[in-house]
């Protein structure tokens, strides 16, 4: 089969090529997936994940992209809740070979059932920032009802997710982001938005919930934001200041088939719109990850069709 390929961490983009790798091995409770569809993350060359595996052993070359969306081909021994034939998208799991590949074996807890209707380059948008925007806000946040949000990077993949998850939940929310955003961010659901660039985030107020996607300086000013008892979460770096009267917290995204299957129900329902920008094939992947012009959206890789 042919996959895009990393060998050498300090060789960065230069070393990503379209190679030809053996087909994946069905391990126990494993589905092997034809990929149609696959997203990346754009740092995902930084993350030592890509390049050992679960003991800390070289796992070169490896393959990068942890989204998909595909047709389960075979089952691994003892697999349940799956079947040959039937559409699914969700999760590759983070220390074994990726999506950006024509088949990937797939733990089966990762993935949920496809609807007919979804189109799989907008399923394989929603897997990482569903799943980060719903476990950010309300996993670990706590988001409820008549509170207030305050989300960074409101016009971004998991941003604009959240925006219209927090919405939906009735929480007042606010959005930061560059000003090229603020349109897409009001009409997502946010309330107000504070452009980052002429703008200062202290002019916000405060919120019960601060959801951080950007880090740093900005992750660190955030916490004097935080309403006593709320929560500063953040998905890029622990953070290093506290708020004063409530909790910090960082965390990774975790694979759940019953949140994936509820939020494909959200997009079939038109409560929401995974950003998909630039639909590109497998040979330009390695383009793909290229750090360029800011474009609206997730790339997304088509990888085989029907």
């Amino acid at each position: 089969m042919q996959a895009i390929t990393v060998r050498d961490p300090n060789a960065g983009l230069a070393g990503m090529s379209l190679t030809d790798m053996p087909h994946p091995h069905a391990a126990e409770n494993d589905v092997i997936v034809r990929v149609h569809a696959a997203g990346f993350t754009p740092g995902e060359l930084d993350w030592p994940a890509t390049w050992t595996d679960r003991g800390g052993r070289d796992r070169t070359p490896s393959v990068p992209g942890h989204e998909l969306s595909g047709v389960v081909v075979e089952l691994g021994y003892g697999t349940t809740g799956l079947s040959v034939g039937q559409r699914v998208f969700g999760l590759a799991d983070w220390t074994r070979n990726g999506s950006l590949a024509e088949y990937v074996a797939v733990e089966a807890r990762n993935l949920a059932p496809l609807p007919a209707d979804i189109d799989d380059t907008v399923a394989a948008a929603l897997p990482i920032s569903g799943l980060t925007a719903w476990q950010g806000l309300f996993d670990h946040g706590r988001l409820t009802t008549g509170q207030t949000v305050l989300i960074h990077g409101a016009a971004g993949g998991v941003g604009s997710i959240a925006v219209q998850l927090a919405h939906e939940a009735g929480a007042r929310v606010i959005g930061t982001g560059r000003a090229s955003g603020r349109d897409r961010a009001l009409a997502l659901g946010v309330d107000t938005f504070i452009d980052l660039q002429t703008e200062k985030l202290e002019e916000a107020g405060e919120a019960d919930v601060v959801f951080d996607v950007i880090g740093g300086d900005i992750l660190d000013r955030s916490a004097a934001l935080v309403r006593a008892g709320g929560t500063l979460v953040s998905i890029v770096m622990p953070p290093k200041v506290q708020p004063k009267d409530g909790r910090a917290i960082f965390f990774v995204v975790e694979p759940d088939r019953a949140r994936l299957a509820d939020l494909s129900k959200r997009l079939r329902d038109g409560r929401l719109k995974p950003l998909v920008g630039a639909v590109r094939p497998l040979a330009e992947a390695a383009a793909a990850f290229a750090p360029g012009k800011r474009t609206p959206g997730k790339t997304i890789i088509r990888v085989t069709e029907h």
